[in-house]
């Protein structure tokens, strides 16, 4: 199948998460400059998390249940524009820049990213039902130590790493948990990282820019 006829700016099934899970908070990494390029990522125009109507369905039902539980989720990214992930390849493959490098990437060279799998050339996030996120501890305002930051690629991050407390594993056992029984599917190389399973677009990738002012068009 050719990759380019998948590909589309119909955002028509997409929706702002917020709408659906009013506590989330988002610090949507790609928009900002702290993340592993180093800078604000193609397609990003505004900070919000968008993604199907369907995964925000499901999201809604996990944050319902974290809430009870005493946490809030903190979301880091959902749909990715195809467009921003050109520019993570082409980062890879020309950009001698490593300024982030000690920061997400310290034990491994910039092309090991996409042999090992941590940057791919085609991202479930641009089919718009992957999210990715931690959880913020209700009682202490603080984010819940889950043993890595996001994004560090590494097998520290891997979500049965063993070479972590018993509480930060515990920690991600529970996000992962609560993910599953609403849906989602993890990945074994991010523990943040989660894919509605019953995605409505598996085989499309979309290129609209993250922005709430394209939604309304």
């Amino acid at each position: 199948m050719d990759y380019k006829k998948m590909v589309t700016m119909d955002a028509g099934g997409f929706v702002l998460l917020s709408d659906y899970v009013p506590g989330i908070i988002q610090e949507i990494r790609y928009f900002s400059t702290y993340n592993f390029v180093g800078e604000r990522i193609n397609g990003y125009e505004e900070p919000c998390a968008i993604c199907t109507r369907e995964a925000a369905r499901a999201m809604q039902s996990a944050a319902n249940e974290m809430q009870v539980k005493g946490y809030r989720m903190k979301i880091f990214d959902a749909y990715r524009p195809a467009n921003a992930v050109r520019h993570f390849v082409m980062w890879g493959i020309e950009d001698l820049d490593l300024r982030m490098k000690p920061f997400f990437y310290p034990e491994l060279e910039k092309q090991e990213l996409f042999k090992k799998g941590y940057i791919a050339s085609k991202s479930s996030h641009s089919r718009g039902s992957t999210i990715d996120l931690t959880l913020l501890d209700m009682r202490t305002g603080k984010e819940v130590d889950m043993g890595s930051p996001f994004d560090l690629f590494s097998p520290v991050s891997h979500p049965d790493y063993r070479g972590i407390t018993q509480e930060q594993y515990e920690n991600r056992m529970l996000l992962q948990s609560v993910m599953v029984r609403n849906g989602f599917v993890p990945i074994d190389c991010e523990w943040w990282h989660f894919t509605l399973a019953d995605e409505p677009y598996p085989d499309t990738y979309f290129e609209f820019p993250v922005s709430s002012g394209y939604l309304k068009h």
